[in-house]
């Protein structure tokens, strides 16, 4: 599977334009966003219609920017687009497990209860599948969360990457490490930034 992954548009035209572009030269067979595709959600709708209109699969979840009320409620008038906040999409034998929000806190107690009950049990289903996590933070002491005044990753996110066979972890935030790659034992880990990145799985 092809995906096309990117975080952090900040409802940039510019960055919008490099999407559209790339899912038509490139023909993902999915999109996934990591998040914050607007700045405290100024023309949301019209960012959401916008994508809705590339025709391809989108599932999104909310940044820091964003509120997670809103995105249920948009992802009901757009057909294309799947909120998979706390949730999970199955598409082509790959499980996408969804957290959004939050991207400033080094434990995140929230997640850990998802994670510990209903993600575990959806994982458990689903042995046979491989698995992406999507989160707006990033995992603690990568590339990904390194600043220079150390890493400000969340601790959480990183142990359920220590203790859980995910494949890959597409994740944002953190706007001085777009683009950047890391990897956590056998998980792979990515900031795809606004401009998108094609990840195959």
């Amino acid at each position: 599977m092809r995906i096309l992954a990117f975080t952090d548009t900040h409802g940039s035209f510019s960055a919008l334009k490099r999407i559209e572009h790339k899912v038509k030269s490139q023909q993902p067979d999915l999109l996934v966003c990591a998040g914050d595709i607007s700045i405290f959600e100024h023309g949301i709708f019209g960012i959401l219609r916008r994508l809705n209109k590339l025709n391809k699969k989108l599932l999104i979840i909310h940044g820091n920017h964003e509120d997670s009320s809103t995105f249920i409620k948009c992802s009901r008038l757009f057909k294309n687009i799947t909120f998979i906040h706390k949730n999970c999409f199955i598409e082509n034998n790959i499980l996408f497990l969804g957290y959004g929000g939050g991207g400033f806190s080094i434990i995140d107690r929230g997640f850990e209860k998802i994670a510990n009950t209903k993600f575990k049990k959806i994982i458990k289903n689903n042995k046979d599948k491989k698995i992406i996590l999507v989160t707006h933070a990033p995992p603690y002491k990568t590339r990904l969360d390194k600043l220079v005044g150390g890493h400000c990753g969340n601790k959480s996110i990183r142990h359920f990457i220590d203790k859980n066979k995910v494949d890959l972890l597409v994740c944002g935030h953190l706007h001085e490490n777009f683009g950047k790659e890391d990897k956590i034992g056998k998980t792979k880990i990515i900031n795809p930034g606004p401009f998108g990145k094609i990840v195959e799985i």
